[in-house]
């Protein structure tokens, strides 16, 4: 049996809060869902999806309830998870009235024969499978109006049976263009999930995108690079030599989870085993 792991994140991008309580509460949360996923019979990929939907509902975090606004003072949400064992990914693009997009993305991967659907087709297959709507407004809480932070939410996880799986859900960057789509539901770019690793990514998601940052972390795990090397090179290099910056968190076959990041600060948990569950937001 493998040895269940989980981390979570809340972006990576902005300034250190002045109270760190609410974030650390809100990361420790999401990191109890996945946890009671895993251990309550369900696998990785129940547990990415667990841990990503109560930090979705969250105000503090750039996704779902807490999604930033784009140009036009509306919010567009993208998600997407990731199975490793079979190579199977879903993902929605450009939402506005999912509460949880990310169980959107699993229903893409599950209930349908594509990988992404973006705007009206998404929230129309979200109708017919009765997923909680809400009116846009509800997502454009007032702290919206004066955040100035970047990030994403996401989750990657292994089960005991060695299964691994990633999700990754974002509210996009302040002031975007209507119609924009960033690195988290683009398989390989802002989530990937393989037999060697699960990888969720936060950042500046055009140099993501750029970059196949996730994609990258595997092949060179798969060339022989130790994980935690892997990461950091994509992170500090390849992202850097294009001239952004961000952060990943990466689980493998074995071993803790791995979150290196390149900006001030990144919001971040672990659980693994038998351990007590720990959060981090600074360097």
């Amino acid at each position: 049996m493998a040895e269940p792991a989980l981390a979570v994140h809340g972006g990576a991008g902005g300034r250190l809060p002045t109270d760190e309580g609410p974030y650390r509460e809100a990361l420790a949360a999401g990191l109890d869902a996945g946890w009671k996923a895993l251990g309550g019979g369900g696998g990785a990929l129940d547990a990415v999806e667990a841990a990503v939907v109560v930090l979705e509902d969250s105000p503090l975090f750039n996704a779902g309830r807490g999604s930033v606004l784009t140009a036009a003072g509306s919010v567009e949400m993208d998600a997407a998870i990731a199975y490793g064992p079979e190579l199977r990914t879903g993902a929605v693009a450009c939402v506005t009235r999912v509460r949880n997009p990310i169980r959107l993305a699993r229903a893409v991967m599950e209930r349908t024969p594509h990988v992404l659907l973006a705007g009206r087709g998404a929230e129309a297959l979200a109708v017919e499978l009765d997923l909680e709507l809400m009116k846009p407004s509800w997502f454009v809480t007032p702290r919206q109006r004066e955040r100035f932070e970047a990030g994403t939410v996401g989750a990657v996880a292994r089960d005991s049976e060695g299964a691994l799986a990633a999700a990754t859900s974002t509210g996009g960057t302040r002031g975007q263009l209507p119609g924009r789509v960033g690195d988290s539901p683009v398989f390989g770019a802002g989530t990937y999930a393989d037999s060697r690793c699960a990888v969720s990514a936060t950042g500046d998601g055009e140099v993501v995108i750029r970059a196949v940052a996730a994609y990258e972390v595997a092949r060179l795990v798969g060339e022989g690079m130790p994980l935690s090397d892997a990461a950091d090179r994509v992170v500090h290099q390849r992202l850097a030599e294009l001239g952004g910056t961000g952060g990943l968190i990466v689980l493998g076959t074995e071993g803790e989870p791995v979150m290196p990041f390149s900006t001030e600060v990144m919001h971040r948990g672990r659980r693994i085993a038998n351990a007590a569950p720990s959060t981090a937001i600074g360097p």
